[in-house]
């Protein structure tokens, strides 16, 4: 497994309590649950390219003149 890089995360409370219930209805911890909304948070951005590389940036379009 992938060494994992450990860091100290500020949270509101409402939000830590709405995702101690999420990841209980997932059957899985709150770090589990934050890392896989993330995961695919960056999944979907990575999507939202133009055809490119799926790790570049979505293309910003035209430039203007």
């Amino acid at each position: 497994m992938a060494e994992r890089k450990p860091f100290l995360l500020r949270i509101d409370p409402e939000l830590w309590r709405d995702l101690e219930v999420w990841a209980r209805d997932e059957l899985r911890s709150v770090n589990g649950q934050i890392e896989y909304v993330l995961r695919q948070a960056v999944q979907k951005r990575k999507g939202a390219g133009r055809g490119g590389n799926p790790g570049e940036p979505p293309d910003p379009g035209p430039k203007p003149a």
